[in-house]
Parts: structure tokens; sequence; C-alpha cells
């Protein structure tokens, strides 16, 4: 029998303070997997479990997205340099150097590898007269992020119809790693400024096509939109007798 009233107030506050420990654990469970848990304890429906399930995998998804960008941004704060190591040896690009798709890999691999990053093509179009491919860039924590990029076959001179599919497929994977990794070719002796103090992206990109030959530039020069074909004006014509060049040196090959 309670007589007075501080066992009246005694009893409250033992009351509240059993109660503290289960407010606590409802503020604890954050992630949906504890919820998710919870629920299959208690019995739930299927409908509530699919919910559930289905609001984990966004957050999953989302936890592997923060953990990409991370990744990503420690990779490029490595500053990863490709060199330019192929040397054009005529054509009005005669002396200048370019950068192959090898180059490209083995400046990038490590510093991908050392942040759970890797890279991988898929042919995603393979048509008679155009071929896609597709560049992933994949993170270990589960998030990936893609770029595609398309051409006709490279016919040049002197190729047979496999050469001439193997160029376009090396031409691309080049072209969507770079895009992919947001990396450009530099020369050897730039001091780190990238390459771009004289050539812009998109004239070099022009300069690579034109090395294939007249029909995959000419291909490629269709592709441009017209503020991209008004900048390239000024070098028209080294690129087309670039393009002419190549075309004279497949025939001799």
């Amino acid at each position: 029998m309670i007589e007075t009233a501080d066992e009246v107030l005694t009893l409250q506050e033992t009351s509240v303070q059993r109660q503290a420990p289960a407010v606590r654990q409802e503020y604890a469970v954050t992630a949906p997997a504890d919820l998710l848990r919870m629920a299959v304890e208690q019995g739930a429906d299927l409908d509530r479990l699919e919910r559930l399930m289905a609001l984990q995998e966004r957050w999953e998804a989302g936890e592997a997205k923060k953990k990409f960008a991370v990744a990503f941004a420690a990779f490029k704060a490595e500053a990863v340099k490709i060199i330019k190591g192929k040397l054009i040896t005529d054509g009005p690009l005669k002396n200048k150097k370019h950068a192959e798709l090898s180059d490209a890999v083995n400046a990038a691999t490590p510093a991908l590898s050392r942040h759970g990053l890797s890279t991988a093509w898929r042919l995603t179009k393979d048509d008679k007269d155009w071929m896609e491919i597709t560049c992933t860039l994949s993170h270990e924590g589960g998030h990936s992020e893609s770029v595609s990029m398309g051409g006709p076959p490279d016919t040049g001179p002197g190729r047979n119809a496999m050469q001439a599919r193997g160029s376009t497929k090396t031409y691309l994977e080049r072209y969507t790693l770079t895009a992919i990794l947001g990396l450009a070719a530099q020369d050897a002796d730039d001091d780190g400024k990238g390459g771009a103090a004289d050539v812009s992206p998109l004239l070099q990109a022009a300069r690579d096509a034109a090395l294939q030959g007249w029909k995959p530039f000419a291909a490629w020069i269709a592709s441009c939109t017209d503020a991209q074909k008004a900048e390239l004006k000024p070098e028209s014509d080294n690129l087309k007798r670039a393009a002419k060049a190549a075309d004279r040196k497949g025939a001799t090959q």
C-alpha cells in the first residue's frame, strides 16, 4: 500500500527508468537492414517485407555510390599522366606524337587499382557499318558508371574486314577510357601542363581521326556539331592532308 507522495514519485521515476532503454533502442535503429530484421522477428507479412527489402537495396546503392565518389576523387588526386608514346613518321603531322590505347591503360591501371576501381569494355553494337563500344568504370563497393561511343569500321586502304573492325574497336576503347576517367594525353616534356596549352581536346581528337584515313575521318567530322566544325575550320586543310596521307600509307603496306 502506497502511503506517501514520495513513494508515488519514486515508483514513477522507476517506471521511466525501465522504459528508457527501449526508447534508446528505437532511436538506434537507422539502417533498413535493422528494420527488416525486426519485421522478420515480428512475423511481418510478405508485402511489408518486400517493401523493406526494396528500401534496403536503395540504401545499399546509395552507400555504394558514395564510396565510388570517394574512390574516384582519390584517383583523380593522383594526377595520372598519359604520355604520348607513338611517333608519327609521315604526313602533315610528321614528328608529332599521339597516345595509343596501351599508353592510357598502362598509365591509369595502377592508380585505379589502388582505390578499388577497374575498367572494362563491351561491344554494345556490332552492325556491318557501325560499331559501338561501352567502357564501364566499376568500384569494388558495387557502383559503376559507363560511357559509350560509336563509329564505322576503319576501311582504309590495305585493311581487310577484320583489321578494319579491329582498328575502330581500339580507337573507341581509347576514347571511351579517357572520357570516363576525365584524362587527356600529354607530351613527355610539357612539365605537367596536360598537353593542352596549344592543342585543344577537339583538335587532338580530329587529328587522331585523320590518322585513321579519309573515310573514318569524314564520318567523325559528320558527327561533330556546327560549333565544333567551326572551331576546326582553321586546321581543316592540314586534317584533310593527314587523312589522305594515312590512306596512301595504308595502300603501300
